[in-house]
């Protein structure tokens, strides 16, 4: 398959990394609002979180090149503005970030599009390790791989729900700093991506604080399974001065008995019998850092597992969400059936 990737940023760049280090897709074409393509070869090439790679692009012309092949070169506001059929792509994927009309790329005949963001109005949200089976690719064109937060835990609210029922809970995301946030105190930031017309806590200083905020996770998890939504769980997050991989403490009440033991058995028996790196199971006193660049996106410290009275259950989950969820991007996409 070859593949048009909309937007180089943080997630599109580990999705381009990863890509190269399998072989199921080739992304053949880049679209990306920075005009300076020596400096798009550079940010791939080199990342202060990831490392520098091996195999090094080189610019020739609009295009980067390297050992692998080479990737062409747009700068277009939109990705239809490129004849996507002269340059023989057979699937998009948006990782911009930004706000995209459904409505109006329906109205257009569109390649299969993936969306690095949850959308409910896409034809089909898609978690591994929760719907992936249930893709039509004959209806489904415009796929959401949803968010890395829900990426990591509604495999695992799935898993407890099916297992014990849940009741109700809560839910805390403890997660690295955005590009969006300031460095040092500003103005409030408004944002029409995240539906935001003034947030003053983003406006403090990323690097000093942890900084309260709402999550969209248990809104992401509803788009793909309903019955687990704001009414079941609450949420809250917590923007902290890290540079990647995130947390997220769970606790629910569930209506069937559970005890520590058999909960402990559902998670090690999960990770020996999965197709995907979906749950790693973690017995070893670590850190966030530790967890850098881990391709297992729902990562269980079993130090936190715990249960009371047989009801009330609480996990911790560690997850990378950049690279762990650009995996998973990359996980949905491989997965892809062209129609002939």
């Amino acid at each position: 398959m070859r593949v048009l990737l909309n937007g180089v940023g943080r997630i599109g760049k580990a999705i381009l990394r990863i890509a190269e280090s399998r072989d199921s897709f080739k992304i053949v074409a880049i679209n990306e609002l920075n005009t300076n393509i020596k400096n798009i070869a550079y940010s791939i090439n080199y990342d202060s979180t990831y490392g520098k790679i091996t195999d090094k692009y080189t610019v020739s012309g609009n295009t980067i090149v390297n050992k692998n092949g080479s990737i062409k070169i747009f700068n277009s506001e939109s990705f239809f503005d490129i004849d996507l059929v002269i340059n023989g792509i057979d699937i998009i994927i948006d990782a911009s970030g930004s706000k995209i009309n459904l409505e109006d790329i329906r109205k257009k005949k569109h390649l299969p599009l993936y969306l690095t963001h949850p959308n409910i109005k896409a034809d089909k949200n898609v978690i591994i390790g929760v719907n992936e089976n249930e893709i039509d690719y004959a209806k489904d064109k415009i796929i959401s791989t949803s968010s890395c937060n829900a990426t990591a835990l509604l495999p695992i609210l799935k898993l407890l729900d099916d297992t014990y029922k849940i009741e109700y809970g809560d839910i805390t995301t403890i997660h690295p700093l955005l590009n969006h946030q300031k460095t040092l105190d500003s103005a409030c930031i408004g944002s029409k991506n995240r539906d935001v017309e003034c947030n003053f806590e983003f406006g403090r200083s990323s690097t000093q604080n942890m900084i309260p905020s709402k999550t969209t996770t248990i809104d992401a998890c509803s788009y793909i399974l309903p019955s687990i939504n704001h009414d079941m769980i609450s949420s809250s997050s917590i923007r902290v001065p890290t540079t990647t991989v995130g947390a997220i403490n769970v606790t629910v009440t569930v209506e069937r008995a559970c005890t520590k033991e058999s909960l402990i058995k559902l998670l090690n028996d999960y990770e020996s019998n999965q197709k995907y790196k979906i749950i790693l199971n973690n017995t070893c006193p670590l850190v966030s850092s530790d967890f850098q660049g881990e391709e297992y996106t729902s990562i269980i410290d079993h130090r936190f597992i715990d249960v009371k009275k047989n009801k009330m259950i609480k996990i911790v989950i560690w997850y990378d969400n950049e690279w762990g969820y650009a995996s998973k991007v990359v996980d949905i996409i491989s997965r892809h059936k062209l129609e002939k």
